[in-house]
């Protein structure tokens, strides 16, 4: 039976991460489907740029909320060994995954910045302040979210590992920085391009 809760749990999380604020955002506002606009994502980002401020920040809130709920699920299935861990550590995989990949959407989503950031603050919210204050440093200094959403994704198993978290914790920077950095990779090819744009530019 423990395992069934698990595999529930597991799904859930998936499917809590799948929940498309942005994409709903887009069609309750101004009926256009958000993916089709600016950066092709249903994230907050591309909500600012296409909805405004407002609708943006209501996005990011959602998207933040939903990865702190699954940890907060997984660690109330869970009992708290080092099992647990590892269960905590799939449940912030697959609502990452869910996010990105919204089986509501023909798996076209969203590049799971925001969401991870709720997985961070309910896993430990010392890493997740710190990851902010990385992508915050980044920002101040270029005006451009993509970089530091990559920069704050390299640098979260490490504040994991420096903070002394469980080893699924750290994997679990490991294996979602990654995979963060991974769905931007386009946006790392403008980088290197200088063509990505900066919040408040005109591009």
């Amino acid at each position: 039976m423990q395992w069934l809760g698990y595999f529930g749990l597991l799904v859930l999380s998936y499917l809590l991460g799948s929940l498309p604020s942005g994409y709903l955002a887009g069609r309750w506002l101004k009926g256009v489907d958000i993916r089709d606009f600016g950066s092709g994502s249903m994230g907050a980002t591309n909500v600012l740029r296409t909805l405004g401020k407002g609708p943006a920040a209501v996005v990011f809130a959602i998207d933040v909320l939903k990865g702190t709920l699954v940890i907060v699920l997984a660690r109330t299935v869970t009992t708290g060994d080092e099992q647990s861990a590892w269960v905590v550590l799939l449940a912030g995989l697959l609502a990452i995954l869910g996010h990105s990949r919204p089986v509501w959407l023909a798996f076209r989503g969203g590049k799971s910045v925001a969401v991870s950031i709720g997985l961070l603050l309910g896993m430990q919210w010392q890493v997740a302040l710190a990851v902010a204050a990385v992508w915050g440093l980044c920002f101040a200094a270029t005006r451009i979210v993509s970089l530091g959403s990559v920069c704050g994704a390299i640098a979260t198993p490490i504040f994991f590992y420096l903070w002394g978290a469980p080893l699924p914790f750290t994997l679990f920077g490991l294996l979602g920085g990654t995979y963060v950095v991974w769905l931007h990779r386009s946006n790392i090819a403008r980088l290197r391009k200088g063509t990505e744009p900066r919040v408040g530019s005109a591009g």
